[in-house]
């Protein structure tokens, strides 16, 4: 997980793609608009870097994670989860104090509602997978974050 004691939001996918597990950062597919979204809420450049995305989410009160810790998975298909393990969210509810969590796409929203019994904030899926919301749509759903920082 990506957070600190300041951070009020957190965000959590449903397991990194295979793109995001290769370069080791969430959201790392290029075609994924997970990072233009957030820079246009803050009006700020696009992170490139690892550092960059980490200290951008940082500096913005976020904490970043996923709803699973494992699962079987086929490339990066939500539809092929098996066996899907949730992540113990008590390493952030403790320490710091998030007022809302959000999860990207119907699958992370099920699972997290299924796994742990509460209930998350369902926001769109970046990935280059959702075609049927353009970027502009997007941003507009994704306001609802600053919302609760």
């Amino acid at each position: 997980p990506i957070f600190n004691k300041e951070s009020k939001v957190l965000i959590l996918g449903t397991m990194p793609s295979f793109k995001s597990r290769e370069n080791n950062m969430y959201y790392s597919h290029p075609k994924n608009r997970f990072w233009v979204i957030l820079s246009s809420l803050f009006n700020e450049s696009v992170p490139s870097s690892n550092k960059e995305k980490e200290e951008f989410i940082l500096n913005h009160n976020i904490a970043l994670w996923d709803v699973l810790k494992s699962c079987k998975i086929k490339g990066s298909s939500d539809s092929s989860i098996k066996d899907p393990i949730v992540n113990d969210f008590n390493i952030i509810f403790n320490n710091c104090n998030i007022t809302a969590v959000f999860t990207t796409g119907k699958k992370a929203t099920k699972l997290y509602k299924d796994l742990t019994g509460k209930d998350s904030i369902y926001l769109p899926s970046t990935s280059p997978a959702n075609c049927s919301l353009s970027l502009e749509e997007l941003i507009k759903e994704y306001k609802i974050i600053l919302n609760y920082l």
